[in-house]
């Protein structure tokens, strides 16, 4: 997973403007960063991250119609490249290449239903390749009422081969009512969108999540769950097991303990690669059910780790250094889990982010944004990647 590679023929740039009010001249300061950093080969794809009022103010749909290449991706609370970092920002991080090239398109609305949506877009957008995409990058939309696994599962039925990395849209204000995904120009509350790589890439991962020493002593297993929802923990009703250990009371998770992570073992699951994930406690339902952010499958097991503002940026620190240690990077794509932010915020909300860039030391091209849930492989076996849905965690892509 983490062997060099060399990649012929593929560059990156890194592009933004806070020009938020007036479109011609934030294409204008697009156009000029394009010229000044980039030759743009025979195919080119733009992975793009704004603040919503970009949306609004028509930015996104002005530049979109003007540049020659497509763009995708999400809103984002905050965003960071090389030497920029803000939240009234917006980002572009471009690929272009000879050997390389790109499948883009947006799902029908996911509301109601996200496996044949997806299924239905993606296979429209292989048309016509011989060959599975080398890369799906993913934008879903954040609909509470889907797990982010959903998504994954999703892509998996079309495309089992294929590494899958990306985020769910996200934005400043909570509960998220803004957030939007975006497809040349357009976009949409509840659709997702995507961007297909096919050819002579290969893609390098990397995340980072939180040291084991911050657990805490207390451990389960899911005995009884359906999708994010479980009912019960080590046999008892969820809500009463998290009272008894302290979490809960009066029908509700007690705040304090709304950090706490959950790194989850999924041991019954056929593609289980023994690498775990990291999972979130939103809430509870009426019946004691605990409601968690991505799928908890029974027989999971699960310990807990604290997290607090020194963990976060060590973290991040970490696999910034272990990134910088990589050769033969064209460019990296980093998303973190807004949550993140949210804890790392002692300093400002900008922290995490300014971290992450002081601690890059080579001169690769990068974008940083936040998510809403993160989507990244934890392995790669003979070719076969094992793709998840994490929280709480730091996803890299390495090109």
């Amino acid at each position: 997973m983490m062997s060099k590679r060399v990649i012929i023929m593929l560059k990156c740039a890194s592009i933004y403007t806070y020009e938020i009010d007036e479109p011609e001249v934030a294409l204008e300061e697009i156009e000029a960063q394009l010229n000044a950093k980039i030759t743009l080969l025979e195919h080119t794809v733009g992975v793009i991250m704004c603040h919503p009022e970009f949306i609004a103010s028509g930015v996104i749909k002005f530049i979109s119609e003007n540049l020659p290449f497509d763009l995708v991706g999400a809103t984002s609370s905050a965003q960071a490249v090389n030497g920029e970092v803000g939240e009234l920002i917006l980002t572009m991080f471009i690929i272009t290449s000879d050997d390389v090239w790109f499948k883009t398109g947006a799902t029908e609305d996911l509301l109601a239903e996200i496996n044949k949506p997806i299924i239905d877009a993606l296979s429209k957008a292989a048309t016509g390749e011989r060959e599975t995409p080398r890369l799906a990058l993913i934008f879903p939309p954040l609909i509470l009422e889907h797990a982010g696994d959903a998504y994954v599962a999703a892509c998996g039925q079309v495309m089992p081969d294929t590494p899958v990395f990306g985020t769910l849209a996200i934005e400043d204000t909570i509960p998220f009512d803004d957030s939007e995904t975006i497809h040349n120009g357009k976009s949409y509350k509840s659709a997702m969108t995507f961007i297909l790589c096919y050819g002579s890439i290969n893609p390098r991962f990397l995340i980072g999540t939180l040291h084991d020493d911050k657990a805490v002593p207390y451990r389960g297993e899911i005995t009884k769950s359906s999708g994010a929802f479980v009912q019960e923990i080590n046999n008892i009703n969820a809500y009463e097991y998290f009272s008894s250990i302290g979490f809960a009371a009066d029908g509700a998770l007690i705040e304090k303990f709304g950090f706490v992570l959950y790194m989850i073992d999924q041991k019954k699951r056929e593609d289980y690669d023994g690498v775990p994930v990291v999972r979130g406690l939103v809430s509870f339902t009426e019946d004691g059910a605990a409601i968690f952010r991505g799928v908890m499958d029974e027989g999971s097991t699960f310990s807990m780790l604290t997290s607090d503002y020194d963990d976060i940026l060590s973290t991040t620190r970490e696999k910034i250094e272990q990134l910088n240690e990589l050769s033969d990077i064209n460019g990296a794509l980093l998303f973190s889990c807004v949550i993140r932010r949210m804890v790392a915020m002692r300093n400002g909300p900008l922290t995490e982010l300014r971290v992450a860039g002081d601690t890059i030391s080579s001169g690769f091209p990068y974008m940083i944004g936040y998510a809403g849930g993160e989507i990244c492989p934890t392995s790669i076996k003979n070719g076969k990647p094992t793709n998840r849905f994490h929280n709480y965690s730091l996803i890299i892509l390495i090109i």
